[in-house]
């Protein structure tokens, strides 16, 4: 499965997007907040000074012609309720005040009935925010205009946009984490389809090239179709390439028979040594030509079945008794007898028929190519916690060769030039051992000379 962490990744691309969209969202979502919520606290402050200042106008009245104030005590607490802030206020009839603070500013123009005017400066240093209002006061004949200034100082304003301003950066980072979080998710979603066609792909068996029918998105059916297209086309190419190989396999080895034929009656009729050794030497070179051409297109049957590995119940003995009797007369040829070891009940195992008498056959006829005339093969099946089918001969072994590359392509013994061989016997029996999920052990033999070759399958 693709980390977000692989560089070449759409997830980790999209995770990434999706992350800096969220990093912005809180970013606008933090200032936004604050913004509000400040604003907010700033108009509450403005609506008490508000009110404090009406309370007190409202307190104004006349007597005998003079103007007088009853300094109401609600006008005052309504603002130090809010916090431990300092609170003015001046109350000026004309250019004389009549009560409060002398020294404490007011508009230099007087703002109409209507009208209330707000101002911030600092005041016996402090930064403080104001409200002036006024109104008009009869006495007697005439009417009066009083102004009444209050003004207070913002530390609490300035404690609530600290509040304000922790409770917007907590909210904005529990918001970023949703949002990351949120993200990781719509990226994993967008990409299911993905997984889902991936996974519908994976769990066919190697020869199931049937078209991919999945539910997918509509931006995924052109790579769908591609797919598709390309399992047809391999589908036709795996076709011929197996009748390339069934029918190669007939046409490369009758045709070089008859020629070996025909060169030994040859052979027969000619009487000068030096004729008899040339037609010698053309027959060896038909006989590894013919080997060669024989086992290579054998390994490639058994690299195109074990890609797409066919597996039915066997019996592991009845297989070693048929690969030893098909082999039995071309022992004959040089007196070698083959001797059989194998239980007589079945022994079950899931494989490729083809394939492991292939590997068979290779093994036992190294053993019969590469042992004298007049000597024995033993063919021995043990049964343990794996099968294990052994063949031991009394022939050359295989001198000071490493055995562990003897499984290589073309690979031989250091003491078997003489003899014809094409070195893809022991390279066939390992890879179909090992497509069986088995092993292949090569030995020298224990009784003697010659060698031992083990294939080795797990028990069904």
């Amino acid at each position: 499965m693709t980390s977000i962490f692989d560089k070449g990744s759409i997830r980790r691309r999209l995770t990434i997007q999706l992350f800096v969209v969220a990093a912005i969202l809180s970013l606008a979502f933090f200032l936004i907040v604050r913004a509000v919520a400040g604003q907010a606290a700033s108009e509450t402050q403005d609506n008490i000074l508000a009110a404090s200042a009406t309370s007190i106008a409202d307190s104004l009245y006349s007597d005998r012609g003079s103007i007088k104030l009853e300094l109401p005590y609600s006008a005052l607490s309504m603002l130090g309720t809010i916090s431990e802030d300092r609170v003015f206020y001046r109350v000026l009839i004309g250019e004389q005040t009549l009560t409060g603070y002398e020294d404490l500013p007011s508009p230099d123009a007087w703002p109409t009935r209507s009208e209330t005017v707000f101002s911030t400066f600092d005041y016996r240093g402090e930064e403080v925010r104001s409200v002036a209002i006024v109104r008009s006061v009869s006495t007697g004949s005439q009417q009066t205009k009083v102004m009444v200034v209050v003004a207070q100082t913002r530390l609490g304003l300035a404690a609530i946009s600290s509040q304000i301003t922790v409770t917007a950066t907590a909210v904005g980072l529990g918001f970023f984490l949703v949002a990351t979080a949120l993200s990781l998710y719509a990226a994993q979603s967008a990409l299911s389809p993905l997984n889902r066609m991936a996974l519908s792909v994976t769990r066919r068996g190697p020869k199931d090239l049937r078209p991919v029918v999945t539910k997918s998105p509509s931006e995924l059916a052109p790579l769908v179709d591609a797919l598709n297209n390309f399992m047809s086309r391999l589908r036709i190419s795996l076709a011929q390439s197996e009748d390339f190989i069934a029918e190669a396999a007939h046409r490369v080895r009758t045709p070089l028979a008859t020629v070996r034929a025909q060169a030994e009656v040859s052979l027969r009729r000619l009487e000068k040594p030096e004729d008899k050794k040339a037609l010698r030497e053309m027959i060896r070179a038909i006989d590894e030509s013919s080997r060669s051409a024989g086992q290579l297109l054998d390994h490639a049957m058994v690299s195109f079945r074990t890609d797409s590995l066919e597996t039915k119940e066997l019996d592991l003995a009845e297989l070693t008794h048929e690969t030893c009797r098909a082999l039995s007369p071309t022992a004959d040829v040089k007196d070698i007898q083959i001797k059989m070891d194998i239980p007589k009940h079945k022994l079950p195992i899931k494989g490729d028929p083809i394939l492991l008498h292939n590997a068979l056959r290779n093994i036992l006829d190294n053993a019969i190519k590469y042992s004298p005339a007049d000597s024995d093969i033993l063919v021995r099946v043990e049964e343990d916690e794996n099968y294990r089918v052994s063949v031991i001969d009394q022939g050359r072994g295989f001198g000071d060769t490493d055995l562990k590359q003897l499984t290589s392509r073309f690979a031989r013994g250091s003491n078997v030039e003489d003899i014809v061989g094409s070195g893809l016997g022991l390279t066939i029996a390992d890879e179909v051992v090992r497509a069986h999920m088995g092993s292949i052990e090569i030995s020298a033999n224990s009784g003697g000379t010659g060698a031992c070759v083990s294939l080795i399958f797990p028990r069904s």
